[in-house]
C-alpha cells in the first residue's frame, strides 16, 4: 500500500439544522471550499461536498417557493451563482468573498425568516393538533369511554406525529427566536 491515494471525491458534512445554525453551517462549508471541498448538494441531514480546486467563496441561503429563471438571473446579476436547491424552497448560492450579501438589511432578513416561520407553522400546527388528539384518545382509553385498542393505536400514531412535530415545530420556534432577536432595538 505504499503511495496509495485516497480516491474519495465526495464527502458528507452534517448540518446543525438551518433553522438553528444557518450562519454557522454556511461558514463551515465556506471553510471546506478553501480546502477544495465544494458544496455539491444537500444530503439527508447535511451537505454533500465534491473534491475540486480550493476556492475562497461564501455561501448564502434563500427560502423561496415557485422560483423561475428570473429568480436565479436576479442573483446571478448580483454576483451570486446558484449551487443547489432542496426541493422547491431552499436555494444555496455562492460568490467570491466580499460580494454584497443577498440580504444586507434588517428588514429583508426579517422577511426571509418570516416566510420560513410561516411555512414551518403551516406544517407544525396540524402535527401539534394531531398529537394532542392522540394523547387525549390514549388518556380516554385508560377509562371505560374508549376501547383499549384505540389507545394502543393512538400511542403509535402519537409517536409518528411527534417525529413530524419535532422536524416542524422546533424550526418554527427557532425562527421565532431569531425574529425576536432581530426585532429588538
Amino acid at each position: 500500500m505504499n503511495g496509495a491515494v485516497n480516491m474519495t471525491q465526495t464527502k458528507f458534512i452534517p448540518s446543525g439544522g438551518l433553522a438553528f445554525v444557518e450562519e454557522k453551517d454556511l461558514r463551515k462549508i465556506s471553510k471546506y471550499a478553501k480546502e477544495g471541498w465544494i458544496l455539491e448538494s444537500f444530503a439527508m441531514l447535511g451537505y454533500r461536498l465534491k473534491k475540486g480546486e480550493p476556492r475562497n467563496i461564501e455561501y448564502e441561503i434563500d427560502y423561496q417557493t415557485g422560483v423561475d429563471e428570473d429568480y436565479f438571473a436576479y442573483f446571478e446579476e448580483a454576483g451570486w451563482s446558484h449551487v443547489c436547491s432542496a426541493g422547491d424552497e431552499i436555494h444555496v448560492f455562492s460568490a467570491p468573498v466580499g460580494t454584497k450579501p443577498i440580504y444586507s438589511d434588517k428588514e429583508t432578513i426579517i422577511e426571509k425568516y418570516e416566510r420560513e416561520k410561516r411555512q414551518m407553522g403551516k406544517y407544525a400546527l396540524p402535527f401539534l393538533l394531531s398529537y394532542v388528539l392522540y394523547f387525549l384518545l390514549y388518556a380516554l382509553s385508560k377509562s371505560t369511554w374508549v376501547p383499549e385498542m384505540v389507545g394502543m393505536v393512538s400511542v403509535f400514531l402519537g409517536i409518528v406525529t411527534m417525529i413530524g412535530l419535532v422536524f416542524t415545530g422546533l424550526p418554527y420556534i427557532a425562527y421565532s427566536f431569531k425574529l425576536n432577536k432581530l426585532r429588538k432595538p
